[in-house]
């Protein structure tokens, strides 16, 4: 069983579907989303606050490349995950697109006037046990048959398009599923060229991965795409871990009860990542805070430069949250470890945990 981690107030959903509604008179209303099983509210989860902060700041910037949750089974990890869907705010799409087209690019590329319509922003587990056609899309096998012709059935990454793609358990993921995501990871784009058709079509989303490290390790191509490693432990402390049980207890006595109760506080992270997705264009990075993440990367000898990427794109995306317009140092100390720590090579003469080598590391050049 998934345990939940607290936290911080949707209008912004009726905002946002106004708008859209304003700027494309042919736009749809928002999709609802299906009737379903209930999901544990993101801001009822105890603790793990350095898991949900990152889930925030992907969410915040897709940029930063993705989130790695790794740690004890019953940790809350796909919990906080799946409750990432009910959180966003709606997006706005080409009217019945398989691929979740910006109407300020759509794909394929049209002319003239389309319709558009809000949608949840797509959250899409991908299962470990999927094939390959599955995952990038084939031959319509039942317009094959009934009409002669060949056409493209889009796959999993074609869902996922400008949303999030979640594999649990990605440390197990077969060895060619790996090698597909690493492709798309880096282009943008899914290519697939089968059975007579030959297709490329935009996949661009946030990668989240969990899993338990008991299990087996990922595979270092894929970990490095993983812009935040997250690491996650069962709680120590008593009162932590009574209060998981209560609200987890809660929501399944009366799944639609709890997360009314918890709706204003869900409203209130939801009108955070928006104010936060407006902000981020202006936040500035001075030269001071450059040079500190570089010197930071120097002193734990990661490779190449993607470190010191995804530190500034992380720490931007944290300010922007704060409400601030400027990133400092304490923003940088605050994202190191998750955007550093999965990026260290091993070190023979240093058995201590890459957690600990980032934060004396921290110590060392920034100062205590």
């Amino acid at each position: 069983m998934d345990l939940p981690s607290a936290a911080f107030d949707m209008d912004a959903e009726v905002k946002l579907a106004q708008s859209a509604r304003e700027e494309s008179p042919s736009a749809k209303p928002a999709r609802k989303a299906p009737a379903g099983r209930q999901v544990f509210p993101f801001a009822a989860i105890v603790g793990q606050d350095e898991m949900k902060l990152a889930i925030l700041i992907a969410a915040v910037d897709q940029a930063v490349g993705g989130v790695l949750v790794f740690g004890d089974r019953g940790t809350g990890k796909s919990t906080a995950v799946r409750a990432l869907a009910a959180l966003l705010p709606p997006m706005q799409v080409v009217a019945n697109c398989p691929y979740n087209s910006d109407p300020k690019r759509p794909f394929p590329p049209r002319e003239g006037a389309f319709e558009t319509a809000m949608i949840p922003v797509p959250v899409v587990d991908l299962p470990l046990g999927a094939t390959e056609d599955r995952v990038a899309g084939a031959l319509d096998i039942e317009r094959a048959l009934a009409n002669g012709e060949k056409a493209f059935e889009p796959g999993l990454l074609a869902r996922a398009h400008r949303g999030f793609l979640y594999i649990d358990e990605v440390n197990l993921l077969e060895d060619h599923l790996v090698d597909l995501l690493l492709d798309v990871a880096a282009s943008g784009e899914n290519v697939v060229e089968r059975e007579g058709i030959s297709i490329r079509h935009p996949a661009k989303f946030v990668l989240i991965g969990s899993g338990n490290p008991e299990e087996g390790e990922l595979r270092p191509q894929l970990l490095d795409r993983f812009g935040l490693s997250v690491e996650v432990r069962t709680p120590t402390d008593l009162a932590t871990r009574v209060e998981v049980v209560r609200r987890r207890d809660a929501f399944e006595r009366n799944p639609q009860k709890f997360v009314a109760h918890w709706e204003r506080e869900a409203n209130a992270i939801r009108r955070r990542i928006v104010a936060a997705r407006r902000l981020l264009p202006k936040i500035a990075v001075p030269d001071a805070m450059l040079e500190a993440a570089a010197k930071l990367c120097m002193a734990l000898g990661t490779d190449g430069l993607r470190g010191e990427l995804t530190l500034i794109r992380t720490a931007r995306a944290l300010a922007a949250l704060d409400g601030e317009r400027e990133v400092t140092l304490a923003q940088l100390r605050r994202v190191a470890p998750p955007a550093l720590r999965h990026r260290l090579r091993r070190n023979p003469l240093d058995e201590a945990v890459a957690t600990t080598r980032v934060e004396r590391a921290i110590l060392e050049t920034f100062g205590p």
